[in-house]
């Protein structure tokens, strides 16, 4: 055991001590992680994220068009550069807009659940350096 393990299991033999007998405590290690148990929470979680991205994406873009903003830009930008057929609008359309975080959405949950797959085999692999995680349960 580490240090810092040694130090919580006798400060937690001092409380046993003093508390009641029905409170019963436990100490695990985590010295596992399922690979496929990993990859399908992380593609879970990707998907989650995946979701809130292009939900964000539409209500900020909507936000944008009710407030004004893209109309504004297409002026500013007309007075500087001089040249009235660009238009903010249409290079940023909602279809272009969501297309492009639909596409970033998927990109990111295979990257999410790729990382989750690598987080699981590193932390199996380093497990056999450090022993694995250790874990406090009680019944209160």
């Amino acid at each position: 055991m580490s240090s810092v393990a040694e130090k919580l299991q006798r400060k937690s033999e001092r409380r046993s001590t003093g508390q009641a007998a029905n409170t019963k405590q436990v100490r695990l290690r985590l010295v596992y992680i399922d690979f496929w148990s990993a990859v399908k929470l992380s593609f879970l979680v990707s998907i989650c994220i995946g979701i809130v991205q292009v939900v964000s994406a539409f209500l900020i873009w909507m936000v944008l068009n009710s407030t004004g903003i893209f109309t504004q830009l297409n002026s500013v930008l007309s007075d500087i550069l001089g040249d009235a057929s660009f238009s903010v609008f249409e290079s940023f359309s909602l279809t272009k807009v969501m297309i492009f975080s639909v596409i970033l959405g998927l990109l990111s949950t295979v990257i999410g659940t790729f990382l989750g797959a690598i987080a699981s085999l590193l932390y199996n692999l380093s497990v056999r350096i450090t022993g694995g995680l250790l874990v406090g349960f009680t019944n209160n």
